[in-house]
């Protein structure tokens, strides 16, 4: 089963005055992600992981001892990832759910105190990665990062919100500036509502 590149949910300039631009937008979706789909499927044709889920492929070929993952891992690792990043952005879904709020009040103090808390863990990933907020498996909400493609999946957590921080993420518009870019993407480009709805589906 070939994978494919999602549309994303919004156009291509829908993000810019929320500080993410078209021409980022036009990079990020269509060459950077689709190459993560077209190598991917060059990988898994004729192994044993052709139809497979991409969930069952991700945790599958994740290699938990390795300083560096497989091929098949990372192209698939970053397809998920990507088709999730899409999913978190909106250009108008700035409010946070009440439900929201309270559980991430409940676990960090404060709304203000978990963006310190992701803004962190993305600025400090060294290199390229992620930085997450999901629920781990005690059912408790944190804020993780991972190098390179390693995602939530491999850890058995539930990503409720995930921020690129590769360079092809923010460059274009910030520069290395990433700590701004975290900043931004907190306060003007997560999707609350995608949030709630993976939190209330954990």
């Amino acid at each position: 089963m070939a994978f494919e590149l999602p549309d994303l949910p919004y156009a291509h300039d829908a993000l810019a005055s929320n500080g993410m631009s078209k021409e980022t937008l036009e990079f990020h979706h269509d060459l950077h992600h689709n190459a993560y789909v077209v190598n991917g499927n060059k990988l898994i044709a004729g192994t044993e992981w052709e139809n497979k889920s991409l969930e069952d492929i991700i945790t599958g070929t994740y290699d938990k001892g390795a300083v560096a993952q497989n091929g098949i891992f990372n192209n698939a690792s970053q397809h998920w990832n990507h088709a999730q990043f899409w999913e978190m952005m909106s250009p108008d879904g700035r409010q946070m759910p009440s439900e929201l709020e309270k559980r991430i009040t409940d676990a960090f103090g404060s709304v203000d105190q978990f963006k310190a808390d992701f803004s962190a863990a993305g600025a400090g990933q060294f290199g390229s990665g992620w930085c997450w907020l999901v629920v781990d498996t005690d059912g408790t909400l944190k804020v993780t990062k991972t190098e390179n493609g390693v995602n939530p999946l491999c850890f058995n957590q539930t990503a409720l919100l995930g921020c690129d921080v590769w360079e092809h993420s923010y460059y274009i518009d910030y520069r290395n500036k990433r700590p701004d870019y975290l900043s931004n993407f907190l306060d003007n480009l997560v999707n609350w509502e995608n949030v709630a709805s993976r939190l209330a589906s954990a």
